[in-house]
């Protein structure tokens, strides 16, 4: 039947109101406009913008002043950024939720106190606190390398009350015997009593978990009181099982209030020392205002990994909150001498580490992250570990059972030259600490200067095209883990540019949780989760940068930190 002049114009009006239609949903006020601003996106085809406009959780527009503003209608709130810099907002790739009881914290000089002055702190602790309260304080190489750091030292200055001393690194502790019995290292009182439940004494003949050790004393064979990687990780838990529930939800709640007064805005915890299951549970009762990730930290006892205790938790238990993702430690840190070397460490020549488990049991860890469909992440450091999980990755199937994984490497700092090829091949990740960077006299001192140039590396690892993202695993400020990156004082050939650590603490640090088509950028499509800052930290002397806080903290469009600095209108 041929088309008549009226039907062709009632085609034409027909498409013209459909295009109509598309256009106005296409194009409806945003809910909020940023401009006038220096917004760092990145995304590396808009690096730079002056405004963005948001709808709903997501960014919608992106480019400047003049455009963005023009979108906005009646109902659109505007923010004058008055030039302020704005940043995706930062997500800690690493880092540890923690809590802990009242106690006494000792006062000393440093992180590497000597045994001596802590001594001395305990002493005037003792005679002054009740004798519930727990005495608690760090300590370092000096009382790891002290002999006469024991149990037994500590039971003279504290015989009636419970003492803990934490390595800084979190991979050893020493504790009288009050605090050993208290944390469940006790004899059995008698027929039909659970072991750890009585006040017996000391259970000397407490079986070491695989991967960890309970030091002892080789004339004696008793306990020394120091505890190291599992047998350590074990005691870490139990230690926050003593916070009550609304003294762990207070100071979890004070973490993230802190965290959006920095600008973070997603937190990827490790689940140590507060595990998963209570962790959840905590963020169910009182949901965060940013996005968390929690991650599965695996336990063992004295038969192999416990690989079933704490799972089955919900996807999504909470708003903003997601469970996903395995983490097992490989081996521990140059501090104690027990990250795993492929040569001595330069000041004991008898010692080069030892790896919580060997090369078989790394291959049974990854075929289980095959098996569950879970992304792996391994907590590796000295260079014999790191060539022995490659092996192990190799032995399971290599690149063509990896490429997709996304297996991270936390810390990652034994990827030595002769490795990173094997690491590009296998897809793996680096999440890197910056403020692991500031320890070069000790490094030097444990690996010799050449070695300890060597290991840590950083902008080797981009250049290579591995990706890197930032996690703090100690201070979660991250204006100074920024700085350490793009200084690195210690190698500064290894320095980031500042536009690269914001990509890596942003962009790249979603990559390594599957996340990157949601967040870690500023582009339309994208979530809302952005930082305004109270500097420019792209041009601000380095020193400068720990100065810095965020003044305005958005997370899916929605104000979660407002220091009345730019005007919300």
């Amino acid at each position: 039947m041929p088309i008549t002049s009226a039907r062709r114009l009632a085609v034409v009006l027909l498409v013209f109101g459909l295009l109509n239609l598309i256009g106005i949903g296409q194009t409806a006020a945003p809910d909020l406009v940023l401009f006038n601003g220096k917004i760092f996106t990145s995304n590396s085809s808009q690096p730079y913008a002056e405004a963005l406009a948001i709808r709903g959780e997501r960014v919608v527009a992106v480019g400047n002043s003049t455009e963005i503003v023009a979108l906005a209608g009646a109902g659109t709130r505007r923010i004058d950024l008055g030039g302020h810099t704005v940043v995706p907002g930062f997500n800690d790739a690493h880092d540890h939720l923690s809590i802990a009881p009242d106690t006494y914290e000792l006062t000393l000089k440093g992180i590497d106190p000597s045994w001596q002055e802590i001594r001395e702190a305990i002493s005037a602790a003792a005679a002054i606190t009740p004798k519930e309260t727990w005495i608690r304080g760090d300590f370092g190489m000096n009382v790891i390398d002290d002999p006469s750091a024991t149990r037994a030292g500590l039971d003279a200055l504290a015989p009636d009350r419970p003492v803990v001393l934490a390595d800084w690194t979190g991979h050893a502790s020493l504790l009288n015997s009050v605090a050993m019995m208290r944390l469940g290292i006790q004899q059995d009182e008698g027929p039909g009593i659970r072991r750890h439940s009585g006040s017996a004494g000391v259970h000397e003949d407490e079986p070491n978990p695989v991967g960890g050790v309970y030091v002892r004393d080789k004339a004696t064979g008793k306990m020394t009181g120091m505890v190291m990687e599992y047998a350590n990780f074990m005691i870490s838990v139990r230690y926050t099982d003593l916070v009550s529930d609304d003294q762990a939800t207070k100071q979890v709640h004070d973490f993230f209030a802190n965290a959006a007064r920095l600008g973070i805005t997603s937190v990827q915890d490790m689940a140590m020392p507060i595990p998963a299951p209570r962790i959840v549970e905590l963020l169910r009762n009182e949901p965060p205002p940013i996005r968390v990730r929690v991650i599965w930290f695996g336990l063992t006892d004295e038969h192999g990994r416990l690989t079933k205790e704490g799972r089955g938790l919900p996807l999504h238990p909470a708003p903003l909150v997601t469970v996903s993702g395995t983490k097992w430690i490989l081996d521990g840190t140059p501090m104690e001498h027990s990250a795993a070397m492929r040569q001595p460490y330069a000041d004991r020549p008898a010692t080069s580490g030892a790896m919580d488990f060997d090369e078989k049991e790394m291959e049974g860890i990854l075929r289980e992250s095959l098996e569950n469909d879970d992304q792996l992440m391994v907590h590796v450091v000295g260079d014999r570990t790191m060539e022995t999980f490659l092996n192990a990755m190799d032995a399971t199937g290599g690149e063509k059972a990896w490429a997709e994984r996304r297996v991270r490497l936390e810390h990652g700092d034994g990827l030595m030259p002769d490795l990173i090829p094997r690491a590009k091949r296998l897809c793996v990740i680096v999440v890197q600490n910056p403020t692991h960077f500031t320890f070069g006299e000790i490094m030097t001192k444990l690996y010799g200067e050449n070695r300890a140039l060597e290991l840590q590396p950083l902008r080797t690892l981009v250049n290579a095209g591995i990706p890197v993202a930032i996690g703090s695993d100690g201070s979660n400020n991250p204006f100074v883990n920024i700085m350490l990156a793009t200084t690195y004082e210690r190698h500064p050939a290894e320095a980031l540019t500042r536009e690269q650590a914001v990509v890596a603490y942003t962009l790249t640090s979603a990559y390594a949780e599957f996340a990157e088509k949601d967040k870690g950028s500023l582009e339309p499509g994208k979530l809302a989760d952005l930082a305004v800052l109270s500097q420019d930290i792209f041009t601000v002397a380095a020193g400068d940068l720990p100065r810095t806080e965020s003044v305005l903290t958005l997370v899916g469009g929605k104000i979660i930190y407002d220091a009345k600095v730019v005007g919300v209108q």
